[in-house]
């Protein structure tokens, strides 16, 4: 089931209907840090990291309130060019995956700080092409390392992750390496800041701001990292 569609007439507003009932999720729990990461960076690089874990909305809104993230960026990956486009990515049948691409200080904070939250309060990595009320491969629970080093770690932590039996049961994370991050369009971006009252927002979105700020509180800030800066609130 697509739990959310775009009324044509209603487009250029970026007034988005909500379709989905809402969902019983499961209480956030901090995952254990992971054993393999990165070394603490010397230079001021800003580094890039890609992840997927159902709507982009929420999990661009998490990584917004995350201190050392400059930048979040909800967008597709894991498909072509020419079809990274919401209306063609919400068929399943694209590739694509609904992603956000994070521009983060690797001196405040690590590759493996951010796996951590992403398992964390970002989704439920133990679910299989869904996410709540979503449906579909476009929802899949996704790490697009950006190198190597990225690729090692991810699946180093879903390895140690399955190895502690930490959700009770196997992880359905998929590492996909060389995969290109194509930006959703302008309404889709900051969709939780400027739409807190949004149903969908308020049921599956805003708990996992609020088990950030709890779980993560070293790591949280207020003020989120907006991709377009000096928008407020509807």
């Amino acid at each position: 089931m697509k739990a959310r569609t775009l009324a044509a007439a209603t487009v250029a507003a970026a007034t988005l209907v909500w379709h989905a009932a809402p969902s019983s999720a499961e209480p956030a729990r901090r995952v254990p840090a992971a054993a393999v990461d990165l070394p603490a960076a010397t230079s001021n690089k800003t580094e890039t990291a890609v992840f997927a874990g159902g709507c982009f909305w929420g999990v661009q809104g998490v990584f917004q309130h995350v201190k050392g993230v400059s930048n979040a960026v909800s967008g597709y990956a894991g498909g072509a060019a020419s079809t990274a486009r919401y209306d063609e990515v919400g068929s399943g049948r694209t590739g694509h995956a609904e992603a956000v691409r994070i521009s983060y200080d690797p001196k405040q904070i690590s590759y493996g700080k951010l796996l951590q939250i992403y398992f964390s309060v970002a989704h439920d990595p133990t679910e299989l092409n869904r996410q709540g009320p979503d449906t579909g491969t476009q929802y899949r629970s996704t790490v697009f390392p950006e190198n190597a080093e990225q690729a090692r770690i991810a699946k180093a932590y879903i390895g140690q992750l399955d190895q502690a039996k930490t959700f009770g049961k196997s992880l359905a994370t998929t590492v996909e390496p060389q995969k290109t991050f194509f930006p959703a369009e302008a309404y889709h971006q900051d969709f939780l800041t400027l739409h807190p009252n949004h149903g969908y927002i308020v049921v599956n979105d805003l708990p996992k701001i609020e088990d950030l700020k709890k779980l993560f509180p070293e790591n949280y800030r207020a003020q989120p990292a907006l991709v377009n800066a000096g928008r407020g609130s509807s």
